[in-house]
């Protein structure tokens, strides 16, 4: 708490008469917000999206083109492929990359699980967003992409994403799309997915988490072609 009174005495407000207090209160609860939005991972950049249609517990965001920095893990579980894909990541944005270039961290953290019959596999990318990203070293095994712009059906959800409630999630936002009187059923509780996550590990409340589920190719409200 003392460097919030420091603060107020270098930017001048400590000089304030009594009848000024209001002044001293808004700059405190200011800076209280903008510390909570660094605290919770909220004040990072983070890709830009419109929202094009909303329901009680989703929504459609239509995405433009967003570069990734990705990491292919052969997995067992969410949990442990998460923390090894974002391992070689972190490598890269301090350093791990042919210009030994250092990149800011950005929000959200995901992590895309493809199924197919035979096995899962795991993508683990974050958010470049400065320009012209290097290569990555080779030892890491990374790879630089793009998407090309996209609608995405999200969930929002707390707490820590883990194994036990990343697909009961994914599982509630297809059975809420399905719901849907203009459904396509061709989704189902097989399809792929990616889980977001906006927060450190060393944050426990105020979690923020997503699931995201890629509704391009279907008939959704608000990702008609002209938007994709």
């Amino acid at each position: 708490m003392s460097w919030i009174f420091k603060w107020v005495q270098r930017s001048g407000l400590a000089s304030l008469k009594m009848g000024s207090s209001s002044l001293i209160l808004m700059a405190v609860i200011a800076c209280f917000s903008i510390c909570n939005l660094v605290l919770y991972g909220l004040a990072t950049e983070s890709p830009k999206y419109e929202v094009v249609h909303l329901e009680s517990d989703y929504e459609i965001r239509v995405y433009g083109e967003v570069p990734w920095i990705s990491a292919l893990v052969h997995g067992t579980s969410f949990d442990k492929s998460t923390r090894e894909g974002f391992h070689r990541i972190y490598q890269y944005i301090h350093g791990a990359n042919l210009n030994s270039s250092q990149f800011p961290m950005t929000s959200p953290v995901l992590t895309s699980v493809i199924r197919s019959s035979s096995e899962t596999v795991y993508y683990v990318k974050l958010f470049l967003s400065k320009g012209n990203p290097p290569q990555p070293s080779p030892e890491l095994n990374l790879q630089l992409e793009k998407w090309s712009a996209q609608c995405m059906a999200v969930r929002k959800f707390s707490g820590f994403a883990e194994d036990d409630n990343v697909k009961k999630e994914m599982e509630a936002l297809v059975a809420s799309l399905i719901a849907r009187p203009t459904a396509n059923k061709a989704l189902d509780a097989n399809v792929s997915y990616t889980i977001a996550q906006y927060n450190s590990s060393r944050h426990l409340s105020g979690r923020l988490n997503e699931v995201w589920i890629d509704v391009s190719g279907f008939n959704v409200e608000g990702c008609l072609p002209q938007h994709r």
